[in-house]
């Protein structure tokens, strides 16, 4: 039963992954972030960091993948979000 749960994990852990790595080099070359919700990237990345208190307790396998992928993702994001607001100021209003 141990190892069928490693399998799902393992399985699980790539497709979550699969799934969201078009978004993220999409959102990279684009550099546009109109789509995303900006109170949910940082809410994500706050939301991850408390996560991570937990998954520090659990023995290392496929949600450490998992988790660390969405972290590293999810500042990412967080990233691209406030330096296309900056940009966004400096070239349309400086006062904003």
């Amino acid at each position: 039963m141990e190892q069928i749960s490693l399998i799902a994990g393992m399985l699980s852990t790539s497709l979550f992954i699969s799934s969201a790595i078009p978004m993220v080099l999409k959102a990279y070359r684009t550099r546009d972030m109109q789509s995303y919700s900006k109170l949910n990237i940082p809410l994500a990345n706050v939301g991850n960091l408390i996560y991570w208190l937990y998954v520090i307790s659990l023995p290392p396998g496929p949600v450490w993948l998992l988790h660390a992928f969405y972290t590293i993702t999810s500042g990412m994001m967080l990233f691209l979000l406030w330096q296309g607001r900056s940009r966004r100021r400096t070239r349309f209003n400086p006062y904003l």
